[in-house]
């Protein structure tokens, strides 16, 4: 049995350590969250893979770190100033404040109330820089990552000596002031994105649209998201940003329905453009070739760090009969587990204690390992299942004479007796690290 609703997860969440209320014991802030110890691990585990699926081991990469406070100019060139915003409207009775554009009728869903005139909301986060707070010093929290890679694009390209086609990576944290934030981590007013801005001669540009969508949509599948749980939605024109030719959003089938993980546009020259002109700057490309210079095209691929590993949490959760009872077990791939391996000793005294911590030195040198030596092994078991963790170990009195250990497959929960000269050899092969 998957996931029935929000709540569920939400509750594992917090009884697991993976998510919790930000300033929870001040009485928390809304739509922003903290990430546990097993939250940040698995958080992390999708950073990671994105990365090395996508920058370390292609050749047409390259990486970007880039600044959360850039000079404003970039916002006003990009268009973000004028262009950044949503329709607001603010029930007269109860206060309360919705985008009007999400709304179904004329009046307050939660009272009845009457509305307020609408009117336009800027997205960004407005702060000052240095000790004076006037219209001279104000700066923003960027809401995207994508413009520290354009503004970067000639520094990167020259000193990178990467010609097109090639891609600037960046992962990082982006903010927006969401009027109608919610749906757990979905939406969040701080949250962190990977990006890929895909450099190509504009007469390649539809080839590698369809090239990007297809790859960041096999991507997810390639992670263990079920496939009747994607799908890839073409936008309608009426729909397109101002800048996009075209674009394309991997949906998920969260508990409230399909929504975005992932969107992959084709920007065309549009940003490239504009901060050309604002900065008085060439960012124009030449090609070696044919000797012509030109404003590349951008594919862009856009995904939610912690949209996806929202997903990956609620595409692995199951629950299933065990005995008079359930199970809740987390199926997560090997590469995305926050713990790969845990070492139970039958009893939480020497020798075996000795022995299986012995080899928890061993294999945390290699491996995410979690020691434990509390409980019966079925209530470890469940621990572990519940936070993914794909093998446990047992050491039994067995051990002390034969060297070997009993290891627990979470999925299929069958075990075997392995040696610990071949333990190494085993996980490697079968964690696919």
């Amino acid at each position: 049995m998957a996931v029935k609703d929000m709540q569920t997860i939400v509750s594992l969440a917090k009884r697991r350590g993976f998510i919790f209320q930000s300033s929870e014991i001040y009485g928390g802030i809304n739509s922003c969250w903290d990430y546990g110890p097993y939250g940040v691990a698995l958080k992390k585990n999708v950073k990671d893979a994105w990365w090395q699926d996508n920058v370390l081991r292609r050749q047409d990469m390259t990486g970007l770190d880039s600044s959360i406070l850039m000079s404003p100019q970039i916002w006003q060139a990009s268009g973000h100033l004028s262009n950044f915003s949503d329709p607001m409207v603010d029930c007269k009775k109860c206060k309360l404040r919705y985008r009007e554009d999400t709304l179904e009728s004329k009046t307050c869903p939660a009272c009845g109330g009457e509305f307020t005139e609408s009117r336009q909301f800027n997205l960004m986060f407005k702060t000052f820089m240095g000790p004076v707070e006037d219209d001279a010093n104000i700066i923003y929290l960027r809401p995207e990552t994508a413009q520290g890679i354009f503004v970067n694009f000639k520094n990167v390209q020259q000193t990178s000596r990467k010609k097109l086609p090639f891609g600037i990576a960046q992962i990082g944290k982006s903010f927006r002031n969401e009027i109608t934030p919610g749906n757990f981590t979905f939406r969040t007013r701080e949250f962190e994105q990977m990006e890929i801005e895909f450099f190509v001669n504009p007469e390649q540009a539809d080839e590698f649209y369809e090239y990007w969508k297809n790859e960041r949509f096999d991507w997810y599948k390639r992670f263990g998201i079920k496939p009747e749980n994607l799908q890839l939605r073409e936008h309608d024109n009426d729909e397109l940003a101002h800048y996009a030719r075209g674009c394309a959003d991997v949906e998920y089938k969260f508990p409230f329905g399909f929504s975005e993980l992932e969107g992959i546009a084709n920007r065309t020259d549009f940003d490239l453009n504009k901060h050309m002109e604002s900065s008085g700057r060439d960012l124009t490309y030449l090609d070696p070739q044919t000797n012509k210079k030109f404003i590349p095209y951008v594919i862009e691929p856009s995904a939610g760090a912690d949209r996806a590993t929202l997903a990956f949490l609620i595409d692995a959760y199951n629950e299933e009969p065990d005995g008079d009872e359930n199970r809740v077990v987390l199926k997560f791939h090997p590469r995305l587990a926050p713990v790969k391996v845990a070492i139970f000793p039958l009893m939480k005294k020497p020798p075996l204690k000795e022995f299986a911590q012995k080899l928890n030195s061993d294999l945390i040198k290699r491996f995410v390992c979690e020691y434990d030596e509390v409980g019966s092994i079925g209530k470890r078991y469940r621990r572990q299942d519940e936070i993914g963790t794909p093998y446990c170990i047992t050491v039994d009195f067995d051990s002390l004479e034969d060297n070997a250990v009993t290891i627990r497959n979470r999925d299929t929960m069958q075990q075997e007796r392995i040696n610990t000269s071949s333990l190494i050899e085993y996980l490697d092969k079968n964690l696919n690290i």
